[in-house]
């Protein structure tokens, strides 16, 4: 037996083969402040717009995320987007290797317009046709290559027309071939029972197409109705084990002749609409597997996974710090620097407004509170450097600070308004500045942005400078003053 941290360790020396449709994800927002003449719509003013793959694509960014050296095999059109779609891939780790261009093919996208943080539409293009003959072959002969090679097989089928009947065919005749556990992530998971899965991972709407029952609606009483039909699933299935996942209910692990195990997602409140996250579950619990994980240990690692895909925007993926974080969390809410960079290139991806602060917080008090608050709405993810306790001694004294910076981070790290807490024993955070590169920079006091030092570099990242203001009369130094105060008056 192994611990989890030794099981994610083992997760870097396994190469993945995900075959599936690739998808274009384009999310454009921007403010919304009227309606439209034509009809009572309402007019996005576009002022962001990022891409992401979707589908398989996603699942693949979610393998790379993790550590593996993962191939996608997968048809993308000689366009725009095809071309977006495959640069998106390349950018976050995934090999190129398998990706097949066909002239004439309109890759897939889904394009979502939001108003703020609310979805007004989203318009599907693309993948309403099989691949022709030709790309259906050089398909197969990039498998057949690829296979060999990797330690597990994840088949993402979403619908879009790629996987044909013909070459999901061809695929069965090579299962025997392929090492590993093989995982199937299908809208309709009876197309490949003849594959005979290591698992099939449907949501509740697959599960019920695979029941071709209704089914209810209720978290507790949908795990009960999985339950009442694990043998039914396994059969239409054709795998070994049935995974039902229930988002916020968390998901359903059936095995022939076992009782069901069943997790349970954490809540947790989301920053704004989220795709993906069960892409996240079935690459975590895929390379769980892959890894020697048990069935039970592999589910885990998915629902952890897809919580914390939940906690951010747009499409995202789960990275291997992010993983361990969530398994593992640090007592003393102190985030590494190391840690620090993967999250902060994952905000970047997904458009999110980084604010920064830095600070002593020897005694938090009200006016701390109050700060951080304000700071906090000034943008998504609110990051604060917290001096070491050498720098508050430089800074304040001697006697301070009153409380180590272990203390310190775990009150701190208390408020639901801090995502980070980051230590620095420099005279100022510049390394830090230099390496978050914040869209807002926050300090509090009597100051205007040209007297303080790290002004210059903020300005120079491209960021904007904010000076608020602290609660009249509240300060850790009157505090201290005033106990002291109380403590000289005779009793």
């Amino acid at each position: 037996m192994f611990d989890v941290r030794t099981l994610i360790d083992r997760i870097p020396r396994i190469e993945v083969l995900i075959i599936g449709d690739a998808v274009l994800d384009c999310w454009m927002a921007g403010p919304s402040h009227r309606l439209c003449r034509e009809a009572p719509v309402p007019v996005v003013t576009v002022t962001d717009r990022t891409y992401a793959p979707g589908g398989a694509g996603n699942t693949a960014a979610n393998v790379a995320a993790l550590g593996a050296p993962v191939h996608l095999v997968s048809v993308i059109g000689d366009d725009q987007d095809g071309r977006l779609l495959r640069d998106a891939l390349v950018d976050r780790g995934v090999s190129a290797d398998g990706l097949l261009t066909v002239p004439g093919y309109r890759t897939p996208s889904k394009r979502r317009v939001l108003a703020g943080q609310q979805m007004l539409a989203r318009l599907d293009d693309g993948g309403d046709e099989p691949i022709p003959e030709h790309a259906a072959d050089e398909l197969i002969r990039t498998v057949d290559r690829l296979a060999s090679r990797c330690a597990c097989v994840l088949v993402c089928d979403y619908g879009t027309g790629m996987l044909t009947d013909g070459i999901r065919d061809r695929l069965v005749q090579r299962r025997r071939s392929w090492s590993g556990p093989v995982v199937v992530d299908a809208h309709d998971p009876a197309r490949w029972a003849a594959l005979r899965p290591t698992a099939v991972t449907p949501n509740y709407t697959e599960t019920r197409l695979l029941l071709d029952e209704r089914g209810p609606e209720d978290g507790d009483e949908r795990a009960v109705f999985v339950e009442r039909h694990a043998g039914r699933l396994l059969d239409r299935s054709g795998a070994a084990m049935v995974v039902c996942t229930l988002d916020a209910d968390g998901a359903v692990l059936l095995q022939p002749g076992r009782r069901i195990y069943r997790t349970y997602a954490k809540t947790a409140p989301a920053p704004g609409f989220t795709a993906g996250a069960g892409d996240s579950f079935v690459a975590a619990f895929t390379l769980a597997l892959a890894a020697g994980a048990h069935e039970t240990t592999a589910l885990e690692l998915g629902t952890i996974a897809a919580g914390v895909v939940c906690q951010q925007a747009r499409t995202s993926v789960c990275r291997r710090a992010e993983l361990l974080r969530a398994i593992a969390p640090s007592e003393s809410g102190i985030t590494s620097e190391e840690e620090l960079a993967e999250y902060v290139a994952a905000y970047r991806k997904a458009g999110r407004r980084l604010v920064f602060t830095n600070g002593c917080f020897d005694v938090l008090h009200r006016g701390h509170i109050t700060y951080l608050n304000q700071a906090k709405q000034l943008g998504d993810v609110l990051i604060v450097a917290l001096n070491s306790d050498e720098s508050v001694r430089r800074l304040k004294g001697p006697d301070r600070p009153v409380n180590p910076v272990e203390d310190r981070a775990v009150v701190l790290a208390a408020l639901s308004c801090v995502d980070h807490i980051v230590v620095f024993d420099e005279e100022t955070p510049a390394k830090l500045l230099e390496a978050v590169r914040p869209d807002v920079y926050v300090k509090g006091g009597d100051y205007t942005p040209e007297m303080l030092p790290e002004t210059p570099i903020v300005w120079r990242l491209g960021g904007e400078v904010r000076i608020l203001d602290y609660v009249d009369d509240r300060s850790t130094t009157r505090i201290i003053e005033r106990i002291r105060r109380t403590a000289e008056v005779p009793r």
